[in-house]
């Protein structure tokens, strides 16, 4: 997904074959940037809303929760630089998910047990409102390599709802990988009970066999291998950062993960250290066998269902008791080079959290961005029946189109204009990169017939940059209808040093009211997009020259034959929340 050979670390990647503060291979080290502190920090493509600290670099969302009335967010930071280094758990609190106020680092490297890295991990909170942290460490013993340990941490003071100060008692590590892990063994998800047990799982691999060890314990002290996986999956590498947890087959509403039996269904989610992206199945948790077993058609692998299509990585979810729902907090990094993330004072952002339910189909979940995020919408302009014939671009003129929120529905005559879906695609392309490659090949200036259309975003005067998404509607031979969505770097800057992808995934959506819809939070150098109700999201990351603050300009389009109408628009300004 990214140039990986120029940016960094996520959900752990520590290099244990030659450990000596290094990492492995997909993080560049450089040691003489990661001391290097920001002077000034560039605006132009700093985020207004978005959650990012004051300055410098930041990677996985860790232990996110919900605790006495405040939502807490612990994040990998370096307090020194804008590059991946000297990582600590950087600390903020919450009343809404979107005003933030930063706290002291919560775990920093300084036991033997975590001297070479505190890296990611989840919060479990045990009975009587007791929250505990798991956490990957690593230990580096002369002559012996180095090997990722799991510790804990738990706070200083349970009545306060800040949790300024944790400690990390002097019995971790509580768990020690088996000789074959050591070095791939890492990441430990909120725990749930069985029988009266506390389990979770640790993400793994053996050879190119993704592995979810799992553990039990009475106590949550002691822990014990089961002598089987949760799951396993071959040929799709180690499995980072993972995700387990339960959802209603009914309905909307969260489910802390003590929910194992009823109706519902497990969600069991990886991010693919080899891919580069955060994937997901539905499935069966069996308690009698405990083992999660994937819904029959579910496929388990590159190629599987994502939380997002874009740049999206080393998610983490919780359940929100407050409000009964499950949220998902995702890490964006950025395609600059470490000197221009050096230059600009700061690295990386935390996308807007996301509520996360089953769709009524059972097949795939559904996403949406938190609602407090509405708060922050000010200035508003609408549209309504606007017809768009091939060529058309109208500009969403009356807000500030850098940073905005923008929901739309598109509505069309029929679908007898969709063009024919050529199925070479399917032997030309790898079924997991399929959809990107054919945005790429049919681009926005590609006429179509049914497509594309949608919105143009951070767009300069002449249209000389703008990052595009939209929707093409293919017709296939079994008379069914082939919806992509699209997220378009390419045009996006005119700096063509820049990484520039397009991004793209199938919309699975029904189309017999001849409607679909499209929500973009454009943020000046982050455009995340809602599909259908949020039935496919892509996240793009971009760097316009021209486009930038008060010089943004935002359109609707059509490229297609078949005439396309904007039912109704609605699009916002977006305040600055305090943000750390």
């Amino acid at each position: 997904m990214f140039i990986w050979s120029l940016i960094g670390l996520v959900c752990f990647f520590p290099m244990l074959n030659n450990f000596k503060g290094g990492v492995m291979a997909f993080h560049k080290v450089s040691k003489h940037l990661q001391h290097v502190r920001a002077i000034q920090v560039v605006e132009d493509h700093r985020t207004g809303y978005h959650f990012q600290p004051k300055h410098h670099w930041i990677n996985d969302p860790n232990a996110p929760m919900y605790y006495k009335g405040l939502y807490h967010i612990f994040y990998q930071y370096n307090p020194k630089g804008s590059v991946w280094g000297n990582i600590v758990w950087a600390h903020s609190v919450s009343e809404d998910l979107i005003n933030w106020t930063p706290l002291d680092p919560a775990i920093e490297p300084d036991k033997p047990f975590d001297k070479f890295g505190c890296w990611s991990g989840s919060a479990t909170i045990l009975p009587n409102d007791k929250p505990v942290i798991l956490y990957t460490g690593v230990i580096y013993e002369n002559p012996e390599p180095g090997y990722e340990v799991q510790n804990y941490a738990i706070p200083e003071n349970h009545s306060d709802p800040y949790l300024k100060k944790w400690i990390k008692p002097d019995d971790n590590p509580i768990i020690k990988p088996t000789k074959e892990n050591a070095s791939a063994f890492r990441d430990p998800t909120t725990a749930w009970k069985v029988n009266g047990q506390w389990e979770m799982t640790i993400g793994s691999k053996v050879d190119m066999v993704g592995i979810s060890y799992l553990y039990r314990s009475p106590d949550f002290i002691k822990w014990t291998l089961v002598d089987h996986p949760l799951h396993q999956k071959e040929n799709v590498g180690m499995w980072e950062c993972p995700d387990f947890y339960p959802v209603s087959i009914r309905g909307d509403k969260g489910l802390d993960t003590t929910v194992i039996e009823g109706d519902i269904k497990h969600v069991f989610k990886v991010s693919l250290d080899s891919a580069r992206y955060d994937t997901y199945t539905i499935g069966k948790y069996d308690t009698k066998k405990d083992r999660y077993i994937p819904d029959e058609g579910m496929i388990d692998s590159w190629a599987g269902l994502r939380y997002d299509w874009g740049n999206f990585y080393a998610s983490k979810s919780f359940y929100d008791p407050s409000k009964h729902r499950r949220i998902i907090w995702g890490w964006a990094n950025e395609s600059s080079t470490e000197i221009e993330n050096v230059k600009k004072g700061w690295a990386g952002i935390q996308l807007i959290p996301r509520t996360v339910w089953l769709d009524s189909s059972g097949k795939q979940l559904l996403q949406w961005p938190v609602a407090e995020l509405e708060s922050l919408r000010e200035k508003h302009m609408k549209l309504s029946n606007k017809v768009l014939k091939q060529g058309d671009k109208v500009e969403v003129k009356g807000i500030t189109a850098a940073q905005a929120d923008v929901d739309v529905v598109f509505k069309f005559r029929g679908l007898d204009k969709a063009e024919k879906y050529d199925t070479k695609w399917d032997k030309l392309f790898p079924p997991e990169t399929l959809a990107k490659n054919i945005c790429r090949v049919m681009s926005t200036t590609k006429q179509g017939g049914l497509g594309p259309f949608g919105l143009l975003t951070l767009t300069s005067k002449d249209f000389e940059e703008y990052t595009p998404v939209f929707f093409r509607v293919f017709n296939t031979q079994d008379t069914k209808h082939k919806v992509l969505m699209c997220s378009d770097a390419m045009p996006s800057t005119l700096n063509h040093k820049e990484y520039r992808p397009s991004f793209g995934g199938f919309v699975d959506v029904d189309l017999s009211e001849n409607k679909i819809s499209l929500r973009s939070l454009i943020d000046h150098s982050v455009v995340e997009s809602f599909g259908a109700g949020g039935k496919t999201v892509i996240t793009s990351r971009v760097y316009p020259t021209l486009a930038v603050g008060d010089k943004v300009h935002l359109h609707v389009f059509n490229n297609g034959t078949e005439t396309v109408t904007v039912e109704k628009l609605d699009a916002w300004s977006m305040k600055k929340p305090k943000m750390n």
